[in-house]
Protein backbone atom coordinates (compact mmCIF):
# COMPACT_ATOMS: atom_id res chain seq x y z
CA UNK A 1 0.00 0.00 0.00
CA UNK A 2 1.30 3.45 -0.93
CA UNK A 3 2.23 5.66 2.04
CA UNK A 4 0.72 9.11 2.39
CA UNK A 5 2.89 11.88 0.93
CA UNK A 6 4.81 9.55 -1.36
CA UNK A 7 4.66 9.12 -5.13
CA UNK A 8 4.61 5.91 -7.09
CA UNK A 9 8.04 4.73 -8.30
CA UNK A 10 6.98 5.32 -11.93
CA UNK A 11 6.05 8.92 -11.16
CA UNK A 12 9.44 9.57 -9.60
CA UNK A 13 11.16 8.22 -12.66
CA UNK A 14 9.08 10.43 -14.94
CA UNK A 15 9.76 13.46 -12.72
CA UNK A 16 13.50 12.79 -12.85
CA UNK A 17 13.54 12.52 -16.65
CA UNK A 18 11.58 15.76 -16.94
CA UNK A 19 14.07 17.51 -14.65
CA UNK A 20 16.99 16.31 -16.74
CA UNK A 21 15.22 17.42 -19.93
CA UNK A 22 14.73 20.90 -18.54
CA UNK A 23 18.42 21.08 -17.64
CA UNK A 24 19.35 19.95 -21.16
CA UNK A 25 17.07 22.59 -22.69
CA UNK A 26 18.69 25.26 -20.53
CA UNK A 27 22.14 24.11 -21.61
CA UNK A 28 21.07 24.10 -25.24
CA UNK A 29 19.70 27.61 -24.87
CA UNK A 30 22.95 28.81 -23.30
CA UNK A 31 24.94 27.19 -26.13
CA UNK A 32 22.70 28.71 -28.78
CA UNK A 33 23.14 32.15 -27.21
CA UNK A 34 26.91 31.70 -27.11
CA UNK A 35 26.97 30.74 -30.77
CA UNK A 36 24.84 33.75 -31.66
CA UNK A 37 27.09 36.14 -29.74
CA UNK A 38 30.16 34.57 -31.36
CA UNK A 39 28.64 35.00 -34.82
CA UNK A 40 28.04 38.70 -34.17
CA UNK A 41 31.50 39.40 -32.81
CA UNK A 42 33.48 37.21 -35.23
CA UNK A 43 34.68 38.37 -38.68
CA UNK A 44 32.27 37.98 -41.60
CA UNK A 45 34.30 35.05 -42.98
CA UNK A 46 37.30 32.92 -42.29
CA UNK A 47 39.99 34.96 -43.99
CA UNK A 48 41.80 33.75 -47.06
CA UNK A 49 45.55 34.03 -46.77
CA UNK A 50 45.77 36.13 -49.93
CA UNK A 51 44.19 39.21 -51.53
CA UNK A 52 41.81 38.59 -54.43
CA UNK A 53 41.13 41.15 -57.19
CA UNK A 54 38.98 40.60 -60.29
CA UNK A 55 37.65 42.68 -63.18
CA UNK A 56 38.88 44.87 -66.01
CA UNK A 57 41.25 43.41 -68.60
CA UNK A 58 42.74 46.91 -68.94
CA UNK A 59 43.55 47.14 -65.21
CA UNK A 60 44.68 43.49 -65.13
CA UNK A 61 48.36 44.08 -66.13
CA UNK A 62 48.66 46.94 -63.63
CA UNK A 63 47.07 44.96 -60.81
CA UNK A 64 49.25 41.95 -61.63
CA UNK A 65 52.40 44.06 -61.45
CA UNK A 66 51.35 45.56 -58.11
CA UNK A 67 50.62 42.05 -56.82
CA UNK A 68 54.11 40.87 -57.78
CA UNK A 69 55.83 43.85 -56.14
CA UNK A 70 53.64 43.60 -53.04
CA UNK A 71 54.61 39.94 -52.59
CA UNK A 72 58.33 40.71 -53.01
CA UNK A 73 58.25 43.61 -50.56
CA UNK A 74 56.18 41.94 -47.84
CA UNK A 75 56.92 38.25 -48.25
CA UNK A 76 53.18 37.67 -48.33
CA UNK A 77 51.38 35.33 -50.71
CA UNK A 78 50.98 36.85 -54.18
CA UNK A 79 47.46 38.27 -54.60
CA UNK A 80 45.16 36.51 -57.04
CA UNK A 81 44.23 38.73 -60.01
CA UNK A 82 41.58 37.70 -62.56
CA UNK A 83 40.64 39.28 -65.89
CA UNK A 84 36.84 39.02 -66.13
CA UNK A 85 35.97 42.40 -67.62
CA UNK A 86 34.74 45.33 -65.53
CA UNK A 87 31.13 44.16 -65.52
CA UNK A 88 32.05 40.58 -64.68
CA UNK A 89 34.43 41.62 -61.92
CA UNK A 90 31.96 43.98 -60.26
CA UNK A 91 29.20 41.37 -60.50
CA UNK A 92 31.36 38.82 -58.65
CA UNK A 93 32.56 41.48 -56.18
CA UNK A 94 28.95 42.40 -55.39
CA UNK A 95 27.70 38.81 -55.10
CA UNK A 96 28.68 38.44 -51.45
CA UNK A 97 31.03 39.32 -48.62
CA UNK A 98 32.49 35.94 -47.75
CA UNK A 99 35.80 34.37 -48.67
CA UNK A 100 34.33 33.13 -51.94
CA UNK A 101 34.15 36.67 -53.34
CA UNK A 102 36.87 39.17 -54.32
CA UNK A 103 38.19 41.87 -52.00
CA UNK A 104 38.74 44.23 -54.96
CA UNK A 105 36.99 44.93 -58.26
CA UNK A 106 39.22 46.35 -61.00
CA UNK A 107 37.30 48.70 -63.29
CA UNK A 108 37.89 50.75 -66.43
CA UNK A 109 34.77 52.84 -65.79
CA UNK A 110 32.94 54.10 -62.69
CA UNK A 111 30.64 51.71 -60.85
CA UNK A 112 27.03 52.08 -62.00
CA UNK A 113 24.07 52.90 -59.76
CA UNK A 114 22.53 49.50 -60.56
CA UNK A 115 25.76 47.71 -59.58
CA UNK A 116 25.98 49.65 -56.32
CA UNK A 117 22.39 48.61 -55.54
CA UNK A 118 23.22 44.97 -56.35
CA UNK A 119 26.12 45.15 -53.88
CA UNK A 120 23.88 46.57 -51.15
CA UNK A 121 21.27 43.87 -51.75
CA UNK A 122 23.90 41.22 -50.97
CA UNK A 123 25.19 43.05 -47.90
CA UNK A 124 28.28 44.47 -49.60
CA UNK A 125 28.46 47.98 -48.20
CA UNK A 126 31.13 50.57 -47.38
CA UNK A 127 32.79 50.32 -50.79
CA UNK A 128 35.90 52.45 -51.28
CA UNK A 129 36.50 53.90 -54.77
CA UNK A 130 40.10 54.72 -55.70
CA UNK A 131 41.17 56.20 -59.03
CA UNK A 132 44.53 54.77 -60.08
CA UNK A 133 45.23 56.60 -63.35
CA UNK A 134 44.11 57.23 -66.91
CA UNK A 135 43.91 55.12 -70.02
CA UNK A 136 43.00 55.64 -73.65
CA UNK A 137 40.90 53.31 -75.76
CA UNK A 138 42.90 52.56 -78.87
CA UNK A 139 41.61 51.69 -82.31
CA UNK A 140 44.54 49.82 -83.75
CA UNK A 141 45.58 48.30 -87.06
CA UNK A 142 48.59 46.16 -87.96
CA UNK A 143 51.89 48.03 -88.15
CA UNK A 144 52.09 47.79 -91.93
CA UNK A 145 48.41 48.53 -92.52
CA UNK A 146 46.81 51.68 -93.92
CA UNK A 147 46.30 54.74 -91.71
CA UNK A 148 42.80 55.36 -90.41
CA UNK A 149 42.02 59.06 -89.82
CA UNK A 150 38.85 58.34 -87.82
CA UNK A 151 36.27 60.67 -86.33
CA UNK A 152 33.74 59.86 -83.65
CA UNK A 153 30.94 60.24 -86.21
CA UNK A 154 32.81 57.74 -88.39
CA UNK A 155 32.71 55.25 -85.53
CA UNK A 156 28.95 55.72 -85.13
CA UNK A 157 28.25 55.36 -88.85
CA UNK A 158 30.56 52.39 -89.20
CA UNK A 159 29.72 50.35 -86.12
CA UNK A 160 26.26 51.14 -84.76
CA UNK A 161 23.73 48.42 -85.56
CA UNK A 162 21.24 51.01 -86.81
CA UNK A 163 21.90 54.48 -88.17
CA UNK A 164 19.66 57.45 -88.84
CA UNK A 165 19.02 58.08 -92.56
CA UNK A 166 16.39 60.46 -93.90
CA UNK A 167 14.77 60.70 -90.48
CA UNK A 168 14.48 56.92 -89.97
CA UNK A 169 16.63 54.30 -88.27
CA UNK A 170 17.73 51.61 -90.72
CA UNK A 171 20.06 48.60 -90.46
CA UNK A 172 23.63 49.75 -91.01
CA UNK A 173 24.17 49.69 -94.81
CA UNK A 174 27.93 50.38 -94.88
CA UNK A 175 30.35 47.57 -95.70
CA UNK A 176 33.57 49.54 -96.41
CA UNK A 177 35.22 52.39 -94.52
CA UNK A 178 35.77 54.38 -97.71
CA UNK A 179 31.99 54.68 -98.12
CA UNK A 180 31.76 56.58 -94.83
CA UNK A 181 34.42 59.27 -95.00
CA UNK A 182 37.04 60.79 -97.25
CA UNK A 183 40.58 59.57 -96.70
CA UNK A 184 39.56 56.23 -95.21
CA UNK A 185 40.88 53.04 -96.82
CA UNK A 186 38.76 50.71 -98.92
CA UNK A 187 38.87 48.05 -96.22
CA UNK A 188 35.94 45.93 -95.14
CA UNK A 189 34.40 47.09 -91.85
CA UNK A 190 35.74 44.48 -89.44
CA UNK A 191 36.56 45.38 -85.84
CA UNK A 192 37.68 42.99 -83.09
CA UNK A 193 36.84 44.25 -79.62
CA UNK A 194 35.82 43.36 -76.08
CA UNK A 195 32.53 41.69 -75.11
CA UNK A 196 29.53 43.31 -73.33
CA UNK A 197 30.99 42.51 -69.89
CA UNK A 198 33.98 44.76 -70.56
CA UNK A 199 34.40 48.27 -69.23
CA UNK A 200 36.50 49.02 -72.31
CA UNK A 201 33.48 48.30 -74.47
CA UNK A 202 31.21 50.43 -72.26
CA UNK A 203 33.64 53.34 -72.47
CA UNK A 204 34.16 52.89 -76.22
CA UNK A 205 30.41 53.09 -76.80
CA UNK A 206 30.06 56.19 -74.61
CA UNK A 207 33.16 58.06 -75.80
CA UNK A 208 33.13 56.91 -79.42
CA UNK A 209 29.74 55.69 -80.67
CA UNK A 210 27.48 57.95 -78.59
CA UNK A 211 29.77 60.96 -79.01
CA UNK A 212 29.71 60.40 -82.77
CA UNK A 213 25.92 60.09 -82.87
CA UNK A 214 25.59 63.35 -80.95
CA UNK A 215 27.32 65.18 -83.80
CA UNK A 216 24.03 64.82 -85.69
CA UNK A 217 21.50 67.46 -84.48
CA UNK A 218 18.49 65.13 -84.58
CA UNK A 219 20.23 62.56 -82.40
CA UNK A 220 21.52 65.19 -79.97
CA UNK A 221 17.96 66.47 -79.63
CA UNK A 222 16.74 62.92 -78.98
CA UNK A 223 19.36 62.43 -76.28
CA UNK A 224 18.34 65.69 -74.61
CA UNK A 225 14.66 64.71 -74.54
CA UNK A 226 14.91 60.94 -73.96
CA UNK A 227 18.35 59.57 -73.14
CA UNK A 228 17.12 55.99 -72.70
CA UNK A 229 15.63 55.95 -76.19
CA UNK A 230 18.84 57.46 -77.57
CA UNK A 231 20.93 54.68 -76.00
CA UNK A 232 18.57 51.93 -77.12
CA UNK A 233 18.85 53.06 -80.73
CA UNK A 234 22.52 54.07 -80.83
CA UNK A 235 24.45 51.76 -78.49
CA UNK A 236 23.95 48.25 -79.97
CA UNK A 237 26.89 47.33 -82.18
CA UNK A 238 26.43 45.67 -85.55
CA UNK A 239 26.92 41.92 -85.66
CA UNK A 240 28.26 41.85 -89.21
CA UNK A 241 31.18 44.22 -88.54
CA UNK A 242 31.98 43.97 -84.84
CA UNK A 243 33.43 40.75 -83.44
CA UNK A 244 33.42 40.06 -79.69
CA UNK A 245 36.97 38.84 -79.15
CA UNK A 246 36.86 38.10 -75.42
CA UNK A 247 38.80 39.71 -72.58
CA UNK A 248 42.26 38.75 -73.88
CA UNK A 249 43.55 41.93 -75.51
CA UNK A 250 46.79 40.23 -76.52
CA UNK A 251 44.71 37.85 -78.64
CA UNK A 252 43.24 40.87 -80.48
CA UNK A 253 46.76 42.12 -81.21
CA UNK A 254 47.67 38.74 -82.68
CA UNK A 255 44.49 38.72 -84.78
CA UNK A 256 45.34 42.11 -86.30
CA UNK A 257 48.73 40.88 -87.45
CA UNK A 258 47.03 38.03 -89.32
CA UNK A 259 43.98 39.89 -90.67
CA UNK A 260 44.89 42.71 -93.10
CA UNK A 261 42.66 45.76 -92.81
CA UNK A 262 40.97 44.65 -89.57
CA UNK A 263 40.83 47.02 -86.61
CA UNK A 264 41.06 46.21 -82.92
CA UNK A 265 39.83 47.99 -79.80
CA UNK A 266 41.78 47.76 -76.51
CA UNK A 267 43.51 49.81 -73.82
CA UNK A 268 46.59 51.99 -74.39
CA UNK A 269 48.89 49.72 -72.39
CA UNK A 270 48.52 46.99 -75.01
CA UNK A 271 49.50 49.46 -77.74
CA UNK A 272 52.61 50.41 -75.76
CA UNK A 273 53.56 46.76 -75.35
CA UNK A 274 53.07 45.95 -79.04
CA UNK A 275 54.39 48.97 -80.94
CA UNK A 276 56.33 46.59 -83.18
CA UNK A 277 53.11 44.86 -84.27
CA UNK A 278 50.32 47.47 -84.29
CA UNK A 279 49.72 51.23 -84.48
CA UNK A 280 46.91 53.42 -83.19
CA UNK A 281 44.52 55.35 -85.41
CA UNK A 282 43.90 59.07 -84.86
CA UNK A 283 40.46 60.14 -83.64
CA UNK A 284 39.25 63.64 -84.51
CA UNK A 285 42.78 64.40 -85.67
CA UNK A 286 44.43 63.41 -82.35
CA UNK A 287 46.82 60.48 -82.06
CA UNK A 288 46.82 58.52 -78.79
CA UNK A 289 49.84 59.19 -76.57
CA UNK A 290 50.68 59.63 -72.89
CA UNK A 291 50.34 63.39 -73.31
CA UNK A 292 47.05 63.49 -75.25
CA UNK A 293 45.39 60.95 -72.94
CA UNK A 294 46.49 62.63 -69.70
CA UNK A 295 45.37 66.08 -70.86
CA UNK A 296 42.09 64.73 -72.23
CA UNK A 297 42.58 65.94 -75.80
CA UNK A 298 42.44 62.40 -77.17
CA UNK A 299 38.66 61.79 -77.43
CA UNK A 300 38.71 58.21 -76.13
CA UNK A 301 40.39 58.94 -72.79
CA UNK A 302 39.04 57.51 -69.51
CA UNK A 303 39.81 56.96 -65.83
CA UNK A 304 40.70 53.62 -64.21
CA UNK A 305 39.58 52.48 -60.74
CA UNK A 306 39.79 49.85 -58.06
CA UNK A 307 36.87 49.23 -55.68
CA UNK A 308 37.68 47.87 -52.23
CA UNK A 309 35.49 46.18 -49.60
CA UNK A 310 36.24 48.16 -46.46
CA UNK A 311 34.79 45.37 -44.30
CA UNK A 312 37.60 43.08 -45.50
CA UNK A 313 40.35 45.40 -44.23
CA UNK A 314 41.86 43.63 -41.23
CA UNK A 315 40.20 40.35 -42.25
CA UNK A 316 41.98 39.53 -45.50
CA UNK A 317 45.71 39.57 -44.65
CA UNK A 318 47.61 42.26 -46.54
CA UNK A 319 44.60 43.94 -48.13
CA UNK A 320 45.31 47.39 -46.69
CA UNK A 321 48.99 47.13 -47.64
CA UNK A 322 48.14 46.00 -51.18
CA UNK A 323 45.85 49.01 -51.69
CA UNK A 324 48.53 51.36 -50.37
CA UNK A 325 51.09 49.82 -52.71
CA UNK A 326 48.74 50.44 -55.64
CA UNK A 327 48.53 54.18 -54.93
CA UNK A 328 52.15 54.63 -53.86
CA UNK A 329 54.46 57.00 -55.69
CA UNK A 330 56.61 54.03 -56.64
CA UNK A 331 53.68 52.31 -58.37
CA UNK A 332 51.10 54.71 -59.83
CA UNK A 333 52.95 57.99 -59.30
CA UNK A 334 54.60 59.85 -62.16
CA UNK A 335 57.63 57.81 -63.22
CA UNK A 336 56.39 54.80 -61.23
CA UNK A 337 56.68 51.23 -62.37
CA UNK A 338 53.07 51.14 -63.64
CA UNK A 339 53.82 53.98 -66.05
CA UNK A 340 56.32 51.70 -67.74
CA UNK A 341 53.44 49.22 -68.23
CA UNK A 342 51.33 51.87 -69.97
CA UNK A 343 49.38 53.47 -67.11
CA UNK A 344 49.01 57.22 -67.55
CA UNK A 345 49.55 58.78 -64.11
CA UNK A 346 47.14 61.18 -62.44
CA UNK A 347 48.21 64.81 -61.93
CA UNK A 348 50.22 65.21 -58.72
CA UNK A 349 47.40 66.75 -56.66
CA UNK A 350 44.89 64.11 -57.77
CA UNK A 351 47.37 61.32 -57.05
CA UNK A 352 47.96 62.72 -53.56
CA UNK A 353 44.20 62.75 -52.95
CA UNK A 354 43.96 59.05 -53.87
CA UNK A 355 46.72 58.21 -51.40
CA UNK A 356 44.67 59.94 -48.71
CA UNK A 357 41.58 58.00 -49.83
CA UNK A 358 43.50 54.72 -49.53
CA UNK A 359 44.59 55.69 -46.03
CA UNK A 360 41.23 56.90 -44.71
CA UNK A 361 39.14 54.33 -46.62
CA UNK A 362 36.06 56.52 -46.74
CA UNK A 363 33.08 54.75 -48.31
CA UNK A 364 31.90 56.09 -51.66
CA UNK A 365 28.47 57.71 -52.09
CA UNK A 366 25.76 56.06 -54.15
CA UNK A 367 26.41 56.69 -57.88
CA UNK A 368 23.94 58.94 -59.65
CA UNK A 369 23.81 57.01 -62.92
Amino acid sequence: MQKAGTQPAGSAKIFGECFLSIRRLKLLSVCALAVAVSAVSAPAFAARDYVWAAGSSTVFPFSTRVAENFAKKTGSKTPKVESLGTGGGIKLFCAGSGEGFPDIANASRPMKKSEFAACAAKGVKDIVQIKIGFDGIIIAVSKGGADYPLKTETLYLGLSSQILRNGKFVPNPYTSWKDIGAGLPASKILVYGPPPSSGTRDAFIELGIEAGARKFPALEAMRASNENKFKQLVDPLRRDGWVDAGENDNAIVQTLTKTPGALGVFGYSFLEENMDKVKGASVNGIKPSLGTISDGSYPLSRSLYIYVKKANIGVTPGLREFVKEFVSDAASGRGGYLQSRGLIPLPAAMHAAQKVAADKLQAMPRPTS
